[in-house]
């Protein structure tokens, strides 16, 4: 009688347990740095150890031990980050330091118990995210998307439909990660060269919301249908079967509801949209692969430039657009032969011949595209590593351009400075009064973020530029050793010249000193390796830099951290509170209250990811209080209702009132700030509020109708496979 006893619960690491899931959860919602204040001494030493060996170079030793910001007379500080990664992860090992889980939940987390296996769900959801990035890669989203706006005209409220049934249509088959990604930059740049749309509000919400509710219909397109799907056994199949008609109802109401109460102003969606012109010669050029390195962050760096260059690389984003024919056919090929494949093997399992695991079939899949972009990239090297290294150039001449206009601005400031040098070369001076030679190779990084957005040191501890996940899981083209430029570090971080009011001994320094340049390292040596395969295999490192990889601790995390939850009684008391709710409210009320709770879930228990883990295990639990306590198994019409209302919460969930209510709502805001489009939290909670409510509202409602058409009171399970354990 496990699912019957509570008594646990009084236990002191019980209690425990439950605080630590709950602190987990708030810093998931509410990430933030920790100070750690580390001996200058010895930072010192360790950083002249890692110099000597040539792992760093040394500039960034000078930069770091210069920095005021981050030093001050004894101490160096470091940021370390609790976020979505690492606070999961801390409470797991905080709970197993104190024996609160032990092996046991551990495994049952990692490797399954209960019919959810992390393991498969995982090799699954990460295999076939590499097949949509890589169709997504070859520019086919953003080709579809240029010519769904070249059907809608200049008819504001005919476009809005077009791209919003091309988003649904779109995120039906392929998720809605491959949506966020392309279609949130496509929507940025549209906005932003229509002449008469004053915000992007309109057409960025309802893109997010129409993906999300989108991937509801399939389970291969979010990871919570695969938790889902495998916690109640449920076929593919059977499941897109009762939930297409919810979905499909709740688009096609929403749509109205947008348009007519939601975003009724001309400034969001004007009845005529008037476009900026694509100059001539722009119409005429041969459209480049924008995963090749600098043709994307020409766009970024015009940004801080002239105004008509950014409008013009904007519309030649949405008006021009690249597209690999080739590996667009061959991938959707690939996508359609994987889905269709995995549908009919998961239909055909049986008892007696045992669930064959989905991955199967997308990881032989995965690896057959990822073996196609490699030969396509291999063939293509020449033309790609001559258009990354005139796009390169461009961009360091631009970049050379501002520097020395900024420091002829500056220069009458400079005169009053008794150690200010003559000189106009693009030299940038150090604290300690001595200069550096900016080379022109140097001063191209490969980070989306403009230079001028970086003041402080990038070699840190964590992410300093924000606190989402996505950034860690290559949310853009980028990686650890391209971000964090070390080269160029100390020069970026420093001030311009000394001024007047210098310490006495800085300005006594005499003339500037250069610093010596960098010898060869690991970190710089690393960078170019990795800048090689961007230049060589342009779509495999663009689509990995894409894929979710946060998305894998985290979820074993999360599963561990609810494993704790089920092994000290919690779960149990959770899953009296719904045996009590559904008994009283019947099937109506189990499909409100768990829609309900889903979605206030998704944003208060770890995403909507944590919140299947969580209400699934209470589910499971629910049948087996049910088994023991009641003479009378639960109806097939409660018991799926109750599943099917978690599916609709914990996908619609996502656009409710945090970010962090799904790691696609991460990753859609880290892409907006990039295109310097910044969505605040209380904006995000207030124009999502009346969508999220109304998307609810009519999906409860068809559920309702469709749960009282097709299923009856009967038991939903033979006694015998429903209680096996039943005396």
């Amino acid at each position: 009688m496990a699912g019957v006893d509570t008594s646990e619960i009084r236990q002191w690491r019980s209690i425990v347990t439950l605080v630590v899931f709950v602190l987990a959860n708030i810093f998931v919602l509410w990430p933030f740095h920790i100070p750690v204040y580390i001996p200058k001494s010895l930072v010192d030493i360790t950083w002249r150890c890692f110099v000597y060996l040539r792992v760093i170079p040394a500039s960034t030793h000078r930069a770091i031990l210069t920095d005021k910001k981050r030093c001050s007379k004894n101490f160096v500080r470091f940021n370390f980050p609790v976020n979505l990664i690492t606070a999961p992860l801390i409470a797991d090992l905080f709970l197993l330091a104190i024996s609160a889980i032990g092996r046991k939940e551990v495994h049952d987390g990692t490797v399954g118990a209960n019919h959810i296996h992390p393991l498969d769900i995982m090799a699954f959801f990460i295999t076939l995210a590499y097949i949509a990035i890589s169709i997504d890669a070859s520019g086919i989203i953003r080709w579809l998307a240029f010519k769904v706006l070249s059907w809608g005209g200049k008819v504001g409220h005919r476009l809005f439909f077009y791209l919003y049934a091309f988003f649904f249509l779109l995120g039906s088959f392929i998720g809605n990660d491959p949506i966020i990604l392309s279609g949130t930059a496509f929507l940025a740049y549209m906005t932003r060269v229509s002449k008469n749309i004053t915000s992007p509000r309109a057409w960025i919400f309802t893109q997010f919301a129409i993906a999300n509710i989108a991937s509801a219909i399939l389970v291969s397109s979010n990871p919570t249908n695969l938790v889902l799907a495998g916690a109640f056994d449920i076929k593919f199949i059977v499941y897109t079967a009762n939930m297409i008609v919810p979905v499909v109802v709740t688009a096609v109401v929403l749509f109205p509801f947008l348009l007519y109460v939601v975003f009724a102003d001309e400034k969001l969606i004007p009845s005529e949209i008037e476009m900026h012109t694509l100059p001539a010669a722009a119409r005429e050029k041969e459209p480049v692969n924008p995963n090749i390195p600098y043709v994307q962050h020409q766009a970024e760096e015009a940004a801080e430039g002239r105004q008509g260059q950014e409008m013009t690389l904007s519309l030649e984003y949405i008006m021009n657009p690249f597209l690999d024919r080739k590996g667009a056919a061959f991938g959707a090929l690939i996508m359609s032969a994987t889905l269709i494949t995995v549908l009919a093997i998961n239909a055909a399992s049986t008892s007696k011949t045992g669930e064959t695991p989905v991955f199967w079939v997308t990881v032989p899949a995965a690896f057959v595209m990822f073996c196609w972009d490699l030969g396509s990239g291999w063939i293509h090297r020449h033309e790609t590593r001559q258009t990354a290294k005139t796009y390169r150039e461009e961009m360091e001449n631009a970049r050379a351009e501002r520097t020395l206009v900024s420091h002829d601005e500056s220069e009458p400031k400079l005169d009053t400075t008794s150690g200010a040098s003559e000189t106009h070369s693009p030299m940038v001076a150090g604290q300690e009064g001595q200069t550096q030679d900016i080379p022109i190779g140097r001063l191209s990084g490969t980070n989306d973020q403009s230079s001028s957005q970086s003041a402080n040191p990038k070699i840190v501890v964590s992410n300093t530029a924000g606190n989402s996940p996505v950034i860690i899981s290559g949310s853009s083209p980028q990686s650890p050793l391209q971000t964090a430029n070390p080269d160029t570090l100390h020069a970026e971080t420093m001030p311009t010249l000394p001024s007047a009011q210098m310490e006495p001994e800085k300005l006594e320094a005499g003339p500037a000193t250069r610093v010596p340049a960098d010898k060869p390292n690991l970190v710089s040596k690393s960078r170019e390796a990795y800048e090689w395969l961007q230049e060589t295999f342009p779509t495999v490192m663009a689509v990995a830099a894409h894929l979710p990889f946060a998305l894998v601790p985290f979820a074993f995390a999360m599963f561990v951290l609810v494993q704790g939850l089920v092994s000290t009684g919690w779960v149990n008391v959770f899953a009296w509170g719904w045996y009590h709710w559904s008994k009283r409210t019947g099937t109506i009320g189990s499909i409100g209250g768990m829609g309900f709770l889903s979605v206030v879930l998704s944003n208060f228990s770890g995403t909507n990811i944590g919140t299947t883990i969580l209400l699934s295990r209470i589910i499971q639990a629910w049948k087996e209080i049910n088994c023991q306590v009641d003479a009378n198994l639960i109806t097939d019409r409660t018991y799926w209702a109750t599943i099917y209302g978690m599916a609709l919460g914990v996908n619609y969930g996502a656009f409710s009132t945090a970010f962090s209510a799904s790691l696609a709502g991460l990753l859609w805001r880290d892409i907006l700030a990039r295109k310097h489009i910044h969505v605040k939290s209380h904006e995000f909670a207030r124009v999502n509020f009346p969508i999220i409510a109304i998307s609810m509202a009519v999906g409860c409602l068809v559920l309702v109708g469709e749960v009282y058409i097709v299923r009856d009171n009967s038991p939903y399970a033979s006694l015998e496979k429903a209680c096996p354990n039943r005396s």
